[in-house]
């Protein structure tokens, strides 16, 4: 059974519409990602994606002991992503204000599943899409307006431990 081993709630402003989370024990960079991906990640560092009409977000980290129970409530966007974090030592990253570590323990540095889910706050209108070659509005379904807190922006991110073998499914002979 999954149990939630700890949690950080925090805000950030992005800055040139990304904010990530980083491993601090490593030297971390702008990615060459696929900018039509919500997520982009590297060694050590995943970053989200923003509409440009994100000033503020609020940020809820969450470490569980395995996967944590699937959520049925909707959001405006859910993305899931494997990321080494050799440290284990956490930080929130924005391009102009640097690093904001957080108290967030994880169980050991290793191999880590992140769950990104995230909603955008009604009152600030229509947010169009930060991807690559998308100008379209996105969802917004009601939900969750009590942690929006005045952001334009709720993230959830939920981080676990796998081991490589998780992922390797076993052919029958």
């Amino acid at each position: 059974m999954s149990r939630l081993l700890d949690f950080h709630e925090t805000t950030v402003s992005p800055s040139y519409r990304i904010f990530g989370l980083v491993d601090t024990s490593i030297d971390t960079y702008a990615p060459h990602a696929d900018r039509s991906q919500w997520l982009l990640s590297a060694p050590g560092m995943v970053y989200l994606q923003v509409p440009p009409q994100v000033i503020r977000a609020s940020v809820r980290l969450e470490s569980w002991s395995t996967v944590p129970p699937p959520d049925d409530e909707e959001w405006s966007g859910t993305e899931e992503v494997e990321v080494e974090l050799p440290g284990g030592e956490l930080a929130l990253e924005t391009i102009d204000g640097g690093q904001k570590e957080t108290p967030l323990i994880l169980p050991s540095s290793g191999l880590y599943r992140m769950r990104w889910q995230w909603i955008f706050n009604p009152a600030g209108g229509a947010f169009t899409s930060p991807l690559a070659g998308i100008r379209e509005p996105l969802p917004m379904p009601l939900r969750h307006e009590e942690k929006l807190n005045g952001a334009d922006q709720y993230c959830l991110v939920q981080i676990w431990r796998i081991t490589a073998s998780d992922d390797i499914v076993e052919e029958p002979h």
